[in-house]
């Protein structure tokens, strides 16, 4: 089968691997679309923390069953969605339910070969029914996935204010379900042209440019008590030590994004404030069923996110494409 690998930083290649043979408890999916995520953007920019190279990029993915090993219960032929987060099922995190920070997690992609490639096996319990949505949306369910969780993670709920620091693809997931639970939404981010998107196509509160000058548009919005609830997105050390000073007294700060770096903040403005600090990561069963009954039932733009597309084929030159601002990608799909 064909498969995207990255070989190493900055260099992609389309590669021919053995087709993968389920075995019991696991199916084979054919897979017809990969979204492009920021994380396989870091892999080819050589920034992802958590990375051995070569590596088969592809996490947010759809497709049909095609192949199913003894014991599995799905039919041949399903379209499926993937969660691309193969957990041990035995760690104290998995004995919670937290299958999304298992101690021993392996994601699509990122710790294991991911699927942008013809084929890719797992279990069959990291495959969902896709039924109701085109297999464009199935493949999107896992970043809004994320957004989902960072709002559980956060219990926004009817009447926060809520501020989502970064307007790429995750921090767009998180002011969608921000809002559907019912929160106020303020975006702020360095780029006009994502700050009209929120605006225009989520219909978020405000929209604010990044910079300086910016905790003073913040503080005028919300009659100086700043946000009940802050969402860092942004993937930049200094961005999240930054947004220490926009979340309200008795706030929730939830750190979505990851760096490299050591964070640090001022423990007095920390304590004087009572900040409730979450990390998010990743997304479990729940979030993905939360965000496929929303697509299902058309509270997701999913046509308007994605904004461009490619074969397998001409992917390894359209990455370098997608990485700068102007080319204006939001959601990149690789069709298989």
């Amino acid at each position: 089968m064909h498969a995207l690998q990255c070989v190493e930083p900055g260099r992609l290649a389309i590669v021919e691997l053995s087709r993968p043979i389920p075995g019991p408890g696991a199916v084979l999916v054919r897979i017809r679309r990969a979204g492009v995520c920021g994380t396989d953007l870091h892999i080819y920019e050589g920034s992802h923390p958590f990375l051995e190279y070569p590596r088969v990029l592809g996490h947010e993915l759809s497709g049909e069953i095609a192949e199913t090993g003894p014991g599995c219960r799905i039919a041949v032929g399903q379209k499926v969605y993937l969660i691309p987060y193969l957990s041990c099922g035995a760690c104290i995190a998995c004995r919670r339910g937290k299958t999304n920070c298992c101690q021993r997690i392996a994601v699509l992609g990122v710790h294991v070969d991911g699927g942008m490639a013809e084929f890719v096996c797992v279990p069959e319990n990291n495959v969902a029914a896709a039924d109701g949505v085109t297999l464009d949306e199935a493949a999107m369910v896992e970043f809004l996935a994320i957004g989902a969780h960072a709002n559980r993670r956060a219990g926004t709920g009817k009447g926060d204010r809520v501020l989502v620091v970064g307007a790429g693809p995750i921090g767009l997931g998180c002011m969608i379900f921000a809002k559907l639970r019912g929160g106020a939404v303020t975006a702020l981010d360095m780029r006009q042209d994502r700050l009209a998107f929120c605006r225009e196509i989520l219909g978020v509160a405000d929209a604010v440019v990044g910079g300086p000058r910016a905790i003073e548009t913040l503080q005028g919005l919300t009659d100086g008590d700043l946000f009940d609830i802050v969402i860092d997105a942004t993937g930049k050390a200094a961005s999240i030590e930054a947004g220490f000073d926009y979340v309200a007294h008795g706030g929730t700060y939830v750190l979505v994004s990851v760096v490299r770096e050591t964070i640090s903040f001022a423990d007095p403005k920390f304590h004087a404030r009572e900040i409730s600090l979450l990390g998010s990561r990743n997304a479990t069963r729940e979030d993905f069923d939360e965000v496929f009954r929303a697509m299902r039932d058309g509270l997701v733009p999913t046509g308007a996110l994605a904004t461009h597309r490619a074969s397998l084929e001409q992917a390894p030159s359209r990455f370098p494409e997608w990485i700068r601002p102007e080319t204006g990608a939001i959601k990149a799909l690789i069709e298989i």
